[in-house]
């Protein structure tokens, strides 16, 4: 107990006389701690607050009525779910324990506000559906004006008028897709907000909603049950099921309302807070590297002191666990301080997020106990885990080491280490190339990927010599003696120089990473429109996500009558099981298909498929054992099934998707009918100008979705690539500024560690200036090296990324690297580095000479 006492008064004594050096480090563990705090506190603030809400909108429905037969296709979680005839209300609301009971008409509806631009559709839906009368009964409540009462007029929630710039009494159009002039007669609620996130809404009379929304009357999407007085809600389904007809089953209004929390916290949620850790954990391990190499850098300038407590009669334990205790100590107050500082960022992102228009669900933070203990043990993990090995080494001082100067380590590249760091770099070039060429698999890839980045760090040292040499070479020429003395400087140890630069390193590849991995599915994008799209101009309402209202299925005919247009087709969607598998369908004119998209071969007949006809992709074909003239049987949401002949099998499916069937086979199992695509060529000699003019006109009939040329939709398309990387680079920031931060702590113990050396260079008549400018190159070249090796990582990983995401599908992913934005890159890191320099470098040039000089 008195070694352990012992210990931690030596631990103490160093922090309180040395607590300068330790600032970089302790920033570097609260700012990682803070931005896994905010994570965390963030996401369970958000999943209470959804929870609150759907369960105040769903407070008075006791059971949902809703058909059994649910249609998946890959990437829809949720389903297409077969709906339920609106004649089956009168016999729930005979049921006993039914008190009301009314049908629920849901479908795609967007709000145009008052600048005419479309309210929403970037990922959320935009809803319409009937206003259910009963106001337990219906999620949205009535918070200003009345109730649609005429054709024509709606209620919308609050949030989308706010956002459209819509009151009470103002006319606009709903895209359902087909415009319809609406009258805004109230405002709504939703739980109390007044939206769910970015979700719009609209509530219409239950016949504007028949007619609008859904392919005849008479069908909904569920029926929405309220239970008589002490019924409970398990009485009320097990009295429902009985009299439901086959295909339509009753649930408890709390299952339902936990079936959408369960879908907004499992998709939306899910994927917001697993981003936002997957960058904390990029962030510790970035602040991983800094702390290793600050206690790195402490401990080997404390080699005489280390060595006269063993001469005293410290033990190595006591040693080892006085650097372990030092780091404990700065682990535990910075990661409290992180604590109340991601609790300060989550505070803050609930307000930010509205501002940028994310209008989360308010509410109090949700601070649970694992949201605390977590980051604080992650914290002192990180920090004391970091400072092991530097412990251990202090422990190996030997106390004759305190008759010596004070040592410095000057390690670098070994054979030992050279071996090291070649082995995973060569298992990690086998799994790569195996995992891309010879059998496809992501994880093989991703291992040897992992095994690469381990080879990088250990192979860091080795190579950095080499790379300061390269990298310095022009800066004595450019700089003179101060440009000389840094390369000199950075060479000196390159241990200290790789350590320092691999936490910037890190933090430049993953940027590097997503820049070619963007770039490359833009490329990919670009090509495929290229490629695939055959026609002039390209008609669309842009929605990322599939949230908006799309096109109406007359505007593509109706295109086709113009004098300038030589074709028009529309791309529609339907949804069906294909020999069992959810597969989601191209519903269109096969043959207008084939002039306004390119197919590539075709073998059998487009013109064929009539109503019991279907054309599949070559990929498609092979992957499910559909032969031509074969048959596929395909069930349907609303329970029919039946065999269709494979009568076209087509070569590209970029556009064209999987499987296509005519408008007339989907008519009878169609829901909402919308296009996502209409492809307009115009006849020969029509003026390119001319043309799109006729066809914008046209398209204002039909709520104008937007025109474009081929070259401006893909590259609309690619827009939702871009707003990734934004949010990508936002938060990518925080562990290049504790890279930076790493660099300029290790500059300061370096300068530290050479003072006598500093005022040996100032009294033969080195100026201030020379040797802030000497101590700046020094960052720079170090973060030259950082950058490079950043930038060579990256690339290689988006390389990786994109073969293996190829090996793993059926997309053929174009491989593209950015030069332009890699060339940011490495100026930012580069300018960066000068940045990081400045304080050390305003350190050295204010030390004085004489006192300097008589440090030992």
């Amino acid at each position: 107990m008195s070694g352990t006492r012992a210990s931690l008064r030596i631990s103490l004594s160093a922090l309180r006389a040395h607590k300068r050096r330790f600032a970089g480090t302790f920033t570097a563990v609260l700012l990682g701690v803070a931005f896994l705090t905010g994570t965390l506190v963030m996401g369970d603030t958000l999943r209470g607050s959804f929870d609150t809400m759907f369960s105040d909108a769903a407070g008075g429905t006791d059971a949902v009525v809703r058909g059994t037969n649910v249609v998946t296709v890959p990437g829809d979680s949720q389903g297409t779910r077969q709906p339920v005839d609106t004649a089956l209300v009168r016999r729930v609301e005979r049921t006993p324990g039914v008190a009301a009971a009314a049908p629920r008409i849901e479908g795609a509806g967007q709000l145009v506000g008052r600048n005419g631009e479309p309210i929403g559709g970037q990922g959320p839906p935009t809803l319409a559906g009937d206003w259910i009368e009963d106001p337990r009964l219906n999620p949205y409540q009535l918070a200003e004006g009345r109730v649609p009462a005429r054709s024509g007029e709606v209620v919308i929630n609050r949030g989308a008028a706010v956002t459209g710039g819509l009151r009470i009494g103002d006319r606009t159009v709903l895209r359902t897709p087909d415009p319809v002039t609406v009258t805004v007669v109230g405002l709504a609620t939703f739980g109390g907000e007044d939206g769910m996130a970015q979700v719009t809404y609209a509530g219409m009379t239950r016949a504007d909603a028949e007619k609008y929304l859904t392919p005849e009357p008479g069908r909904a999407a569920s029926i929405q049950v309220r239970a008589g007085p002490g019924v409970s809600q398990r009485e009320l389904v097990d009295a429902l099921t009985p009299v439901l007809p086959k295909g339509v089953e009753a649930i408890t209004g709390q299952a339902s309302a936990e079936e959408n929390q369960d879908m907004i916290s499992g998709r939306f949620l899910g994927l917001f807070t697993t981003l936002l850790l997957v960058f904390s954990g990029i962030v510790l391990l970035v602040a991983t590297f800094s702390i290793h190499n600050t206690f790195a850098i402490v401990v080997a300038q404390r080699v005489r002191e280390n060595a006269l407590l063993r001469a005293l009669g410290a033990s190595r334990g006591q040693v080892v666990g006085s650097t372990l205790a030092e780091a404990a100590v700065v682990a535990l107050t910075a990661s409290g301080a992180g604590l109340l500082a991601g609790a300060g960022i989550a505070a803050g992102l609930q307000a930010l997020f509205p501002a940028l228009g994310f209008p989360f669900p308010e509410g109090p933070l949700v601070i649970s106990a694992l949201s605390l203990l977590l980051p604080l043990a992650v914290g002192v993990l990180v920090c004391v885990g970091s400072a092991l090995l530097p412990a251990v080494r202090a422990g190996r001082t030997a106390p004759l080491a305190a008759l010596r100067e004070t040592a410095v380590d000057r390690s670098g590249g070994s054979g030992t280490r050279a071996l090291a760091g070649t082995v995973p770099a060569l298992a990690g070039l086998g799994a790569i190339l195996a995992g891309v060429f010879a059998t496809p698999s992501v994880l093989l890839a991703g291992a040897g990927a992992m095994l690469a980045v381990l080879a990088f760090v250990v192979l860091g040292p080795v190579a950095s010599s080499l790379a300061v040499r390269i990298l310095g070479a022009p800066l004595e020429r450019l700089r003179g003696v101060p440009g000389g003395l840094a390369r000199r400087n950075a060479l000196r140890n390159p241990r200290r120089t790789a350590a320092t630069a691999t936490a910037l390193m890190i933090g430049v590849a993953v940027v590097s990473l997503f820049t070619v991995f963007g770039a490359s599915l833009k490329a990919t994008m670009d090509r495929t429109v290229s490629r695939s799209f055959a026609g002039d101009l390209a008609v669309s309402a842009p929605a990322f996500g599939g949230g908006g209202s799309g096109v109406s299925p007359r505007l593509a005919p109706a295109l086709a009558k113009l004098p300038e247009v030589a074709t028009s087709v529309g791309l529609g969607r339907g949804v069906a099981q294909v020999n069992g598998e959810g597969r989601a369908l191209t519903v269109t004119d096969p043959v207008a298909l084939a002039e306004g998209f390119d197919l590539g071969s075709v073998r059998g007949s487009l013109a064929g498929l009539g109503t019991d006809g279907i054309a599949v992709s070559d990929t498609e074909a092979a992957k499910r054992g559909l032969t031509l003239d074969g048959t596929a049987e395909l069930s349907f949401t609303d329970g029919e099934k039946r065999p269709f002949t494979v009568r076209a099998v087509y070569g590209r499916s970029e556009l064209a998707g999987d499987y296509v069937i005519t408008r007339s086979a989907w008519a009878p199992h169609r829901a909402q009918d919308a296009d996502s695509l209409v492809s307009v060529t115009f006849k020969d000699g029509v003026p390119p100008a001319t043309g799109t003019a006729a066809v914008e006109k046209m398209a204002e009939a039909y709520g104008s979705p937007e025109v474009q040329t081929r070259d401006a939709y893909a590259r609309t398309a690619a827009g939702a690539i871009d707003m990734m990387l934004t949010l990508v680079y936002a938060l990518l920031a925080l562990a290049v500024v504790i890279a930076l931060l790493g660099i300029a702590n290790t500059l300061t113990l370096s300068v530290h560690e050479r003072t006598r050396e500093l005022g040996l260079l100032r009294a033969v008549g080195q100026t201030r200036a020379q040797l802030r400018a000497m101590v700046r190159w020094e960052s720079v070249l170090v973060a030259a090296f950082g950058t490079v090796g950043g930038l060579a990582l990256g690339g290689l990983l988006g390389w990786v990324m994109v073969k293996a995401s190829e090996g793993a599908g059926d997309t053929s992913f174009a491989f593209a690297v950015p030069p332009a934005q890699l060339a940011l890159v490495a100026a930012v890191g580069l300018a960066a580095g000068a940045v990081a320099g400045r304080r050390p470098a305003r350190g050295a040039a204010r030390l004085d000479i004489l006192r300097a000089i008589a440090m030992e």
